[in-house]
């Protein structure tokens, strides 16, 4: 048996860190060595710095929970125990933008939750059954930080999870135009009922940065490689509108597309049947054994009843019909937390580690 990677969570006390340690816990792949925080939470044991502020429903591991957590700026304490690392941390763009080169230029490869980096040209931003392709730039970003090991791969905003996946299989149809308007849960700005009590009994309609994120970001999962960089496309032309609703967990998405060859319904359900990508036919640990499913029920899929699909990590899709305007609309569902944020990370880290990168 292969002897397991060190992985460092950077950004350990926060809600994507919490849920990093509950899917790398017993991981076939990596163990967790290095918790890392802020400089408030450094030097304290992980149970203590999360005191009163564990939002898992898991408890924490008991190994964990008596780590002691460093300084997330400690970049060499941090190498001396990690192979790589995940970063989830909560600070402004160009300060992750500048702690993730930073770990990076150290030889410490970054799988990053966070936005800072997507846009970099050499910086792959991957659904990994859609886009692993986009892991060749990781040669010209490592010729560019100057490193041998070290490089930065980003997953993408949880918003696009619930309905970039649904799409991804009806390309070959032309998708000329696209309109999604996602119901988003409160995890998804680290919140809980308890802590976010102006959304009980309310819906807010606005999330910062989220419709800009749901309307670009596909576009560059849909680039293609050229000269080390990833060009993104052109098309579909994508109208999002990214509502906030009380849910504790699970992006819903209603998407209306049109196309340039309309196909038929059939044929859309069965490119969702059969859709595989490189997670399922390398059988990892966190791919969904499905990725796509279809509900023939007329009320599904529903956030509270599928979200947890192949242990969050599918993808539900229902509802789908004709369009008075566009071609069809459909419902689809992910979880936000899990296939969104930490378990997305995790499987791209799983992706790379089988075509030896963290090698």
């Amino acid at each position: 048996m292969s002897k397991k990677l060190r992985a460092g969570i950077i950004g350990a006390t926060g809600m994507v860190g919490q849920r990093f340690i509950t899917l790398l816990d017993n991981h076939p792949y990596f163990e967790i060595s290095v918790l890392a925080a802020s400089a408030s939470s450094s030097g304290k044991l992980y149970k203590d710095a999360v005191a009163g502020r564990w939002k898992m429903k898991e408890e924490i591991p008991e190994y964990v929970a008596n780590m002691v957590v460093l300084n997330a700026a400690d970049i060499e304490e941090v190498k001396k125990n990690a192979d790589f690392v995940f970063c989830a941390v909560d600070m402004s763009k160009d300060e992750i933008k500048k702690l993730e080169e930073a770990y990076a230029k150290a030889e410490l490869p970054v799988v990053s939750n966070n936005s800072a980096n997507r846009w970099v040209e050499d910086v792959p931003m991957v659904i990994p059954e859609i886009n692993d392709g986009h892991f060749a730039v990781i040669d010209s970003q490592r010729k560019r930080l100057g490193t041998k090991k070290g490089f930065i791969a980003a997953k993408p905003n949880c918003s696009i999870q619930s309905y970039v996946p649904a799409l991804n299989p009806l390309m070959e149809y032309g998708i000329k135009a696209v309109c999604a308007t996602t119901f988003q849960a409160i995890s998804g700005a680290g919140k809980t009922f308890k802590t976010f009590p102006e959304i009980v009994d309310n819906v807010i309609p606005y999330i910062g940065g989220e419709e800009e994120k749901s309307e670009k970001e596909p576009l560059k999962i849909w680039g293609s490689v050229e000269n080390g960089k990833i060009v993104s496309a052109v098309s579909p032309a994508i109208s999002a509108q990214c509502v906030r609703v009380p849910v504790s967990d699970g992006h819903l998405a209603a998407v209306s597309v049109s196309f340039e060859r309309k196909p038929t319904k059939e044929q859309i359900l069965k490119a969702w049947e059969d859709y595989k990508g490189e997670p399922q036919k390398l059988g990892l640990p966190h791919a969904p054994e499905q990725f796509i499913t279809y509900y023939d029920e007329p009320n599904r899929p529903q956030t509270g009843l599928d979200r947890d699909i192949y242990g969050g990590m599918g993808v539900t899709v229902g509802r789908l019909r004709e369009d008075n305007i566009f071609d069809y609309k459909f419902i689809c569902l992910s979880h936000n937390t899990l296939r969104g944020a930490a378990g997305g990370a995790v499987l791209t880290a799983e992706l790379l580690y089988k075509k030896g990168y963290l090698d």
